[in-house]
């Protein structure tokens, strides 16, 4: 029997506001443990939370960006269960009225488009971290990060593959980073995501029993994780076997998926109204306010680019797969105002040099301004190519300007006539055969004869001059 894959993604967005969700304290990460907690957050008796209207505004922001309905009107609830790392016995989440839903976003995988629906987007606190002891047997609270503002992004069960729920992740952080509220990391755990997986026979509309995946700390982790347990469930299903509900943990380092516990379901959680927060009204002004604030999102920026600059798809859907990038082509681009060559730079070389680092385009030392004055140097002939790509290499290991290199290390492009059609009637002078051949219509041979040139000048003749010189000395 074949069987259809069948996912959903259950994303948690970590804001990037300046307090938690119900209080004052702050969100910085990294701080010692337990130094960013008040009274609100460690759930004292007789406290009350008070919510942070920035976190509605951000999740506005996003049902904007995924084509969500907003509700007029949304409320708070209690998630009850216990765990060390809740201080209150409860998470305040949204259930039956949640901040937004049925929105959508487009996803390309193999050329092809496919639109997945958003189930619903809602707000809710995050809870604590437990740090478990190497040497003895035991664990430790950190409650700084309890209070922590969350969106909840869940989609629809419309992901047929691993690559699907791959790129799915990738646009939906990519929206997230341009809008300017939440920071994507997900090795941090700022961007978490949670997958629901079943099969079911082809053709049938019925759903299979899921399993939902955690602990996917990477786009890379979310797609082998899929693939394994669909390994997993199909060769139970051929043998006769049931599917368990269940919770699993991802081992990246093992490549396999292990039970955690059975699967809860909602009313597991015991969900009610939290009585200490009023419901949320937004009005239509209030959501027309936060629209005029939105930025270029990912899809209008990719055809503005196709359009302003003349790129190809294919350049354009790179260059804005992230924020940060575009800005740095962009900036680029004023200063050098040949989009084709900077975009050709930037996914070679820079690309390269970034990914073999292991950086982000943040962290890089060479500038927008300082890869266009590389580009112009080029373009003026003041040095070749091939130099371009080494004073480039020198740029990404010292930070320095262009115009030093070049300078400190003699690699001024040789564009003097007189001198270059010496040497070049000296290696044809040493070259009778390959001359002969060329005369006799080897015209290949040219190739050699401007190797050799090249190697007398290390690299640094005039590539088009010396072409012209030797066609000229060739045909006498």
């Amino acid at each position: 029997m074949d069987f259809e894959v069948v996912i959903g993604l259950e994303v948690h967005a970590q804001l990037l506001t300046q307090s938690k969700i119900f209080c004052g304290c702050p969100t910085r990460f990294g701080a010692p443990p337990n130094t960013q907690v008040c009274p609100v957050c460690l759930g004292m008796p007789g406290v009350l939370p008070v919510l942070n209207q920035k976190v509605v505004e951000y999740g506005i922001k996003l049902a904007l960006a995924t084509h969500c309905q907003i509700a007029p009107y949304s409320r708070f609830a209690r998630k009850n269960y216990f765990y060390p790392d809740l201080p209150k016995g409860y998470q305040i989440s949204q259930y039956e009225l949640p901040l937004a839903e049925h929105g959508y976003v487009d996803i390309e995988v193999d050329g092809a488009q496919k639109r997945i629906g958003l189930t619903r987007i809602h707000m809710e606190e995050d809870a604590g971290k437990l740090i478990h002891d190497e040497q003895l047997p035991v664990s430790y609270v950190d409650l700084n990060r309890t209070g922590v503002p969350l969106l909840e992004i869940v989609s629809e069960p419309d992901l047929r593959t691993p690559e699907e729920a791959a790129a799915y992740l990738k646009v939906l952080r990519n929206i997230l980073l341009y809008l300017e509220i939440c920071d994507g990391n997900m090795e941090e755990g700022s961007l978490r995501c949670d997958a629901n997986i079943s099969l079911r026979p082809v053709g049938s509309t019925t759903l299979g029993v899921k399993t939902e995946l955690k602990n996917m700390n990477s786009f890379r982790n979310v797609q082998r994780a899929l693939e394994y347990e669909i390994r997993r469930q199909r060769s139970l299903l051929e043998a006769g076997e049931d599917i368990i509900q269940e919770t699993r943990l991802w081992d990246a380092n093992r490549g396999k998926t292990f039970s955690m516990r059975g699967k809860e379901e909602a009313h597991d959680y015991r969900y009610f109204p939290d009585p200490d927060l009023v419901p949320l009204v937004i009005s239509p002004e209030w959501i027309e306010a936060v629209r005029a604030t939105l930025p270029e999102l990912p899809d209008a920026k990719k055809a503005r680019f196709m359009s302003q600059y003349d790129l190809p798809d294919y350049d354009a859907g790179v260059l804005t797969a992230e924020k940060a990038l575009a800005d740095y082509f962009e900036d680029c681009v004023r200063s050098f105002p040949q989009a084709k060559k900077v975009s050709n730079w930037i996914m070679s070389e820079l690309m390269r040099e970034l990914k073999k680092e292991d950086q982000g385009i943040e962290t890089c030392g060479v500038t927008p301004q300082d890869l266009a004055r590389l580009l112009a140097l080029v373009e003026e002939g003041a040095i070749s190519g091939k130099i371009a790509k080494s004073v480039f290499m020198d740029m990404i290991a010292t930070g320095q300007e262009p115009d030093a290199i070049v300078k400190a290390k003699g690699l001024s492009q040789i564009s003097d006539a007189g001198s270059l059609e010496a040497l070049a009637r000296e290696i044809l002078a040493a070259n009778p055969k390959e001359v002969a051949d060329y005369r006799a219509g080897k015209t290949k041979v040219m190739g050699f004869f401007v190797g050799e040139i090249m190697k007398k000048t290390k690299g640094q003749a005039n590539p088009k001059l010396v072409n012209q010189l030797l066609g000229r000395l060739l045909q006498e």
